[in-house]
């Protein structure tokens, strides 16, 4: 392969303690090692991609670098025997856009174990509707279900209902026969989208953010799927039914988790953790194929904005907000 070949990139360049985006022209020796190269085909955004991006150090130390935790594309060339030129790819989570040049790029190169194959029932555009957001999504369901969590139990919770995980997430559990509560920030609008989403009702994060101070709650629901953290997730876990789950990906409102023992010790609630960045392959796989099926939750009414890179600005900005909706999916 020609190493020297041009690719357009989207580059953050640290400057005097800001942070400054630009879009230029890099060539493929200058991509880090790895056994496979990939030309991108689409890529989507996702909240790591904007604290990238913001220069947030626990996500990137170094700059220049170019974000974008999710790739699907065309391996172009490969050193692997697992994969070879032509074949339709995925790339998510590990190191990708964080400290590995990313997906804002025609080409990424990537560790043969990062890569997945593209299920036969998913095309590029697809894949990236889903991409990291829908992967997390998906497998804070899977372990839901292999935590014991049925429709028969109640309803499941869902926070930051109107983003990325939390809306596929509620596809999931609504075609799975769910009864879905969706709680959003205040006044976030999106009735319209809930309503397409099929959720049952919505609740604002008054409700999963309890200043009480009291240790349990009087049950609400049997199960949630928690973006938040912190004291939403804290509230989740001391308002859910006797032997309910809740899974945790995220850490939006915080990272800390102050609580007492006793949702766990007088209620048996299993908090689940969610790790999509280091999900073992062979699970990995699983969920994207139950994506690619049964879980195929992908519609034309879905509320997906499709980006070029020179147009991202604006999506970005938005997420660091808090007032993004829906996915963001970036055509190169």
């Amino acid at each position: 392969m020609d190493t020297k070949r041009e690719f357009k990139a989207l580059r953050i360049y640290e400057e005097e303690g800001k942070y400054i985006r630009r879009i230029e022209k890099r060539k493929i020796e200058d991509l880090p090692e790895g056994e496979v190269i990939v030309r991108v085909k689409y890529s989507s955004l996702n909240f790591k991609d904007a604290l990238s991006v913001s220069g947030n150090k626990g996500v990137t130390r170094k700059y220049p670098h170019t974000p974008g935790i999710d790739a699907a594309g065309v391996v172009e060339y490969s050193e692997s025997e697992r994969f070879k030129a032509g074949d339709e790819v995925i790339v998510t989570s590990y190191d990708l856009g964080m400290n590995t040049d990313g997906g804002f790029a025609e080409y990424i190169r990537v560790p043969e174990s990062w890569v997945v194959a593209m299920p036969k029932e998913l095309d590029f555009k697809q894949a990236m509707i889903y991409g990291t957001a829908g992967f997390t999504a998906a497998l804070s369901v899977y372990r839901l279900l292999s935590a014991g969590q049925t429709p028969k139990m109640g309803p499941v919770v869902v926070t930051g209902a109107l983003g990325g995980v939390g809306s596929i997430a509620i596809s999931i559990l609504v075609s799975l026969g769910f009864e879905v509560i969706a709680a959003t920030f205040e006044n976030s609008g999106g009735e319209d989208e809930l309503h397409e989403l099929g959720v049952a009702s919505r609740i604002s994060s008054e409700i999963t953010d309890d200043q009480s101070g009291r240790p349990l709650l009087k049950p609400l629901w049997a199960g949630a799927i928690d973006v938040i953290g912190g004291n939403t997730l804290h509230t989740l876990l001391k308002a859910c039914k006797p032997l309910g789950n809740v899974t945790c990906c995220g850490n939006v409102g915080s990272g800390d988790l102050a609580m007492t023992v006793y949702p766990f010790i007088l209620n048996g609630i299993s908090l689940i953790g969610i790790d999509s960045q280091n999900c073992p392959m062979e699970l990995r796989q699983k969920v994207w194929n139950k994506l690619a099926s049964d879980w195929n939750v992908y519609s034309n009414k879905e509320q997906v904005i499709e980006s070029s890179l020179e147009e991202l600005d604006t999506y970005i900005d938005l997420m660091l907000a808090k007032k993004s909706r829906g996915r963001v999916i970036v055509k190169l």
